[in-house]
C-alpha cells in the first residue's frame, strides 16, 4: 500500500518532471536562438568557469524527417542507420547520406502504452558476422531485451528474424520505464531501467527496475557485477534514459529527476544512486551525488552522447542540447545550453565518430506540438 501511494503521490506532483517528463510550454521558437539563452523569467544560466576546448555545437543538415514517434538509434558499420519507432513497434533503416527511408521489420509482441513500447536500439559487437540487432521494448507483461537477425537479403519490411529474448521480467509501467541500451568497451550489453512509479523498486537489489544493468550479450550476469548472479550494475535510480562511455572507458548515465533536479551520473559498480532517499546534490552518506544537475524544468534528459570531449545531453521537457564538458571524471565547466526552443523536445543523441553527432527529436511522442517534417534526425558538428 505504501509503494502505491508513493507512486500516486510522483504522478501527482505539481512539479514533478513526470511523464519524461511535462508537455511544453508552448511552440517552438523562429531562427537560431543564442547557446544557453534563458526564458523570460527563468535564472540565467551560468557562465562557464573555463573556457572549453570545443565550446560550441552546429547544425549541419537535417539527415531525413517524418519519423514517427523516434526513440532509439543505433549506427550499423557501413553508417547508415537504425532508428526505433516507440508507438508503431517497427525499425526503420536511414541511408547515412541521402536520408532515404526504409522499414526493415517490425518487433512483434510490442505493446506501446504511455511511455512504453519499442524503445532502445544496439548493435551486436559481432556484427559484421552475426548481422544482430538489439532492442530493448514492452510487451503485455513486462520490459525486455531481444535480439533479431537483420537479413539485408529479404524484402523490406521482412528483414528481421524473430527476436530471440536474452533478459526478460523487467517490470513496466505507463511512466518511468528506461528502456536505453547500449554495448560498452568491454563488449557487454548495458540498459538502463525506471523505476515504474513504484519507487521502493529503486533500492531493491533483486529488482531489475531503477537500476544500470550489466550483462554478456546472452543476457548473463558478468564477472565483475557487484553480486555474480544478478545483471544489476548500480541502483537507486529513477529512471536512467541516457548511457555512453568517455574516451577513458567511464560510463555516463543521464536520469530524470522529480520535482528539483534531473542528474548526469558517473556509475560505478554496487553503488546507490539515492532515489528516492535523495534526488540531486544532496550530500548523503551511503548515496553517490551527480556530477552536474539541472531543474527539471530546463532538461527532462533523456539520451546521452560523448564527443568532443564533452558529454551531449538530449532534453525533452526543457528543449535544448546540454554540454558538460569533463575533465577526467569531473566537469571542466559548468553546463552550456543549446539549440534551445528550435527543434522542440530532443530524445536520442547519438556519437557519429570524429566531431560528429547524431540528435533525434521527439515531438510525435504525444507531448510534443509537431510542426511539419516533425520528426528529424539532425547532423551535428562540435566546433
Amino acid at each position: 500500500m505504501t509503494a502505491v501511494l508513493a507512486a500516486a503521490a510522483l504522478l501527482l506532483g505539481t512539479g514533478c518532471s513526470s511523464g519524461e517528463d511535462g508537455r511544453p510550454t508552448g511552440g517552438r521558437s523562429a531562427g537560431s536562438p543564442p547557446a544557453a539563452s534563458a526564458k523570460p523569467g527563468s535564472p540565467t544560466p551560468p557562465k562557464p568557469s573555463a573556457p572549453p576546448a570545443k565550446g560550441a555545437v552546429a547544425v549541419v543538415s537535417t539527415l531525413t524527417e517524418g519519423l514517427k514517434s523516434p526513440w532509439g538509434l543505433a549506427a550499423l558499420p557501413d553508417g547508415d542507420l537504425l532508428v526505433s519507432s516507440r508507438d508503431e513497434g517497427t525499425i526503420t533503416r536511414v541511408d547515412g547520406e541521402t536520408g532515404a527511408k526504409t522499414v526493415i521489420g517490425s518487433v512483434p509482441g510490442v505493446a506501446p502504452a504511455g511511455e512504453g513500447g519499442l524503445l532502445g536500439l544496439a548493435i551486436s559487437p559481432s556484427y559484421a558476422s552475426d548481422h544482430l540487432v538489439y532492442a530493448y521494448f514492452t510487451t503485455e507483461s513486462d520490459n525486455r531485451i531481444a535480439r533479431m537477425l537483420y537479413d539485408e537479403r529479404r524484402p523490406a519490411g521482412q528483414q528481421l528474424g524473430a527476436p530471440d529474448t536474452v533478459l526478460r521480467g523487467i517490470p513496466k509501467g505507463t511512466v518511468h520505464n528506461g528502456g536505453r541500451i547500449a554495448f560498452g568497451p568491454d563488449g557487454m550489453l548495458y540498459a538502463g531501467t525506471g523505476e515504474t512509479g513504484d519507487t521502493g523498486l529503486a533500492q531493491d537489489e533483486k529488482s531489475l527496475a531503477g537500476k544500470v544493468l550489466r550483462m554478456t550479450p546472452d543476457g548473463q550476469p558478468v564477472h565483475g557485477n557487484p553480486s555474480a548472479d544478478s545483471v544489476v550494475y548500480s541502483y537507486g535510480h529513477r529512471n536512467v534514459q541516457g548511457l555512453a562511455w568517455d574516451r577513458d572507458k567511464r560510463l555516463w548515465a543521464a536520469e530524470f529527476g522529480q520535482n528539483t533536479w534531473d542528474e548526469l551520473n558517473l556509475i560505478e559498480p554496487g553503488k546507490n544512486y539515492g532515489w528516492p532517499n535523495t534526488e540531486g546534490k544532496g550530500g548523503r552518506t551511503g548515496f553517490v551525488d551527480p556530477v552536474a544537475q539541472w531543474s527539471t524544468a530546463d532538461a527532462s534528459p533523456s539520451g546521452i552522447a560523448v564527443a568532443g570531449g564533452s558529454v551531449w545531453m538530449a532534453g525533452l521537457r526543457g528543449e535544448r542540447l546540454w554540454r558538460v564538458p569533463l575533465a577526467g571524471a569531473e566537469p571542466a565547466a559548468d553546463p552550456q545550453a543549446f539549440l534551445e526552443g528550435r527543434y522542440g523536445r530532443l530524445r536520442t543523441v547519438l556519437a557519429a565518430g570524429g566531431d560528429k553527432i547524431w540528435l533525434v527529436t521527439s515531438e510525435t511522442d504525444g507531448r510534443g506540438t509537431p510542426e511539419a517534417g516533425d520528426d528529424r534526425i539532425l547532423q551535428l558538428e562540435v566546433t
